[in-house]
């Protein structure tokens, strides 16, 4: 929702660079008190090249493809297909992670989700599938981010993580932030939006969520997509008067069945063999 205000007055790649470089601020004083100056520097140095990479997958092209795809799309609908994340991270682990691999009931689950991909991105009007197709790119860009992070980086204290990928998100988009800054200053709202988004959606957000992945792994991290979607919907009908169509409600069940059976969340109950004792 905070996304799709800036947009109203702001190029998505001067709105995201704003919002990375306000997070990592406000990240680095707790990271300093936490961490120590000293571990902090010797960690961002020795890591640099891995915190640029998830800096780039895991924030500055993802994030802006979504503030781009909401200029043609609704906020709601954008949170509704990047709940696909933890079905991309499943099927990327096939290949990349050996304890998060799917087979058998996962593996229908994640048929099912992607049905529900499909379902949403095709019932859009043509000129709007390039923007739901991008955040499905997006989405892909998380899951890949997070299997990344959580081997490259499972080492680093995560407000170090969270401060460095920040920090160079920033710098990379910082180019084409400064050719597309606005000529006049945003107004009271969109300065407000942009600050809700920097302090609570990116400072606070990224420390709890690299601090999921370091504890519980990537599959598990990704399940908070199971409340961004419901809460993105209510308050883009509440506050920004869109619409909650019934293909959207039809594509987050399917995607949420597919979430829970290919993340192994839910698991049918298992049949006892003959002379089994229950």
């Amino acid at each position: 929702m905070f996304i799709k205000i800036g947009d109203r007055e702001l190029a998505p790649t001067t709105l995201i660079c704003a919002r990375l470089a306000l997070g990592a601020l406000t990240i680095l004083p707790v990271a300093l008190a936490r961490v120590g100056s000293a571990r902090v520097l010797r960690e961002l140095r020795a890591h640099w090249r891995s915190l640029f990479v998830l800096g780039v997958v895991n924030s500055a092209v993802p994030i802006t493809a979504l503030a781009w795809a909401e200029k043609h799309i609704d906020s709601g609908l954008g949170a509704v297909l990047q709940a696909a994340s933890p079905l991309f991270t499943a099927l990327l682990a096939i290949w990349i992670s050996h304890s998060d691999r799917v087979f058998g009931l996962r593996l229908v689950g994640l048929f099912v989700g992607f049905g529900g991909v499909a379902l949403l991105v095709g019932a859009q009007p043509a000129g709007d599938v390039v923007a739901a197709a991008a955040v499905v790119g997006s989405a892909f860009c998380y899951a890949l981010a997070s299997l990344f992070a959580a081997r490259a980086l499972r080492a680093v204290p995560p407000l170090v993580v969270a401060l460095g990928s920040l920090t160079w998100a920033a710098v990379a988009l910082a180019p084409f932030a400064i050719v597309q800054a606005p000529a006049s200053f945003p107004s009271a709202g969109v300065v407000a939006a942009l600050l809700a988004l920097s302090l609570g959606g990116t400072g606070v957000a990224y420390v709890l969520f690299y601090e999921l992945i370091a504890g519980a792994g990537a599959s598990y991290a990704l399940l908070v997509t199971y409340l961004t979607p419901a809460m993105a919907l209510a308050y883009g009908a509440a506050f920004l008067h869109e619409p909650v169509p019934a293909s959207a409600l039809a594509g987050l069940a399917l995607i949420f069945i597919g979430v829970a059976l290919g993340t192994g969340t839910v698991r049918l109950p298992r049949r006892a063999a003959v002379g089994e004792v229950p």
